[in-house]
């Protein structure tokens, strides 16, 4: 059985940028595994990170990240794909203090690329994945940023789809892409997703249930965002994809 590893910043990053690929994969008896990197629960939020925690609805008592993972695992459900839940904390718990902070540079004193370099060898070694997917880390973000940094140090040998980080890719301003130079050699495809990945890519979003109104503005403004996206989605590619694997479409 051929195996798939999608490497996921957050919570619902791979579900909502390739989940239409990964449940082909399953579908077509790959054997898919969606580890997911920032998922520590930290008691006791403060600050920012407790602002980002209340600005879903969430009261203070509420153990976000605990509530966060059981959406993973009813996502992976819907995909046909299994859950791996890396204990690294999200950026507000590593001291970015903002919004624009999850933009902006990486801080100096963020170390944590240093400690996930080994934990990704480890699951890479663990899983032994004959392809990994993984983030562009279209629209900048911190942690989808250091995901690629650590990811790249890892010195996998093993085909790469790096894909596409929805929904930044929607965003009504243009997304930062602050790593596009290093994608540009690469060929592009495109994943036609039949009607049975993609509506296992919609429920599985959907399962993401506290972040739908904060992302989209609620589980139709997803469904409409999804569908924009026209059964479609796009990853470059990086190595000689192996057999078995599904076909992909060339696209501009």
């Amino acid at each position: 059985m051929p195996t798939a590893l999608a490497l996921s910043p957050h919570l619902d990053d791979a579900a909502f940028s390739c989940g239409g690929t990964l449940a082909i994969l399953a579908a077509s008896g790959w054997r898919v595994v969606m580890a997911t990197v920032f998922t520590q629960s930290v008691p006791g939020p403060t600050g920012f990170a407790l602002a980002c925690q209340l600005d879903k609805g969430l009261d203070a008592s509420v153990d976000y990240m605990r509530l966060r993972r059981a959406e993973d695992e009813a996502a992976a459900r819907c995909l046909g794909v299994e859950v791996r839940h890396l204990p690294f904390r999200e950026a507000p718990h590593r001291g970015y203090g903002s919004a624009p902070d999850l933009f902006a540079e990486p801080r100096a004193d963020d170390g944590i690329v240093e400690h996930l370099v080994p934990a990704f060898r480890a699951l890479i070694d663990d899983i032994a994945p004959d392809l990994i997917l993984a983030p562009q880390a279209i629209g900048g973000h911190v942690d989808h940023l250091q995901v690629v940094a650590a990811f790249r140090r890892t010195g996998s040998r093993q085909p790469v789809l790096w894909w596409r980080d929805f929904p930044y890719t929607v965003r009504d301003t243009v997304p930062k892409a602050p790593l596009a130079a290093s994608f540009a050699g690469l060929p592009v495809r495109q994943v036609d997703l039949d009607r049975a990945a993609q509506e296992a890519k919609a429920e599985a979003c959907a399962a993401y249930a506290t972040q739908l109104g904060f992302q989209f503005g609620g589980r139709a403004a997803l469904m409409d965002r999804l569908r924009a996206e026209g059964g479609r989605e796009r990853v470059s590619v990086a190595g000689i994809l192996p057999d078995g694997c599904p076909g992909f479409d060339a696209a501009a």
